[in-house]
């Protein structure tokens, strides 16, 4: 998992560094474990992916709401006073984040995240815990 890790955070610094605006880009679980950041601290890092769990709960309990979808989140997009917010689903039960400031291109943003997700989407998936591996 290290080198998958190590792989991942060159990708994800690739991300920050050729989209102009982009402040931080996380990767994390379903349940909202941070597996890999760029640009931010840790303790940000931890607190964006817990937010990110539920904001993933809850697009996926609207999607069910449309006739014929499948009801699976691909992407959620906030926009704030500063700038924007993007979760995009990344592979089983993993999600690519990224915060970026207001003059960020958003279809740049978009396009590089699909990029992102297509090229390490065997690393962006984790598996489902089991109550074994809870301590």
């Amino acid at each position: 998992m290290i080198q998958q890790r190590t792989n991942m955070d060159w990708m994800l610094r690739d991300l920050a560094e050729t989209v102009p605006c982009i402040r931080h880009v996380i990767v994390l679980s379903a349940d909202g474990l941070r597996l890999a950041q760029h640009g931010t601290d840790p303790d940000t890092a931890d607190r964006l992916a817990a937010a990110c769990a539920g904001l993933q709960s809850l697009a996926n309990a609207v999607g069910h709401e449309f006739p014929g979808g499948d009801g699976r989140m691909r992407l959620v997009v906030i926009e704030v006073g500063g700038g924007f917010f993007y979760l995009m689903a990344a592979g089983s039960r993993a999600y690519l984040a990224v915060l970026a400031d207001e003059g960020v291109d958003a279809g740049l943003v978009g396009q590089r995240m699909r990029d992102l997700v297509a090229r390490i989407g065997e690393h962006l998936t984790t598996p489902v815990r089991g109550s074994e591996q809870i301590a």
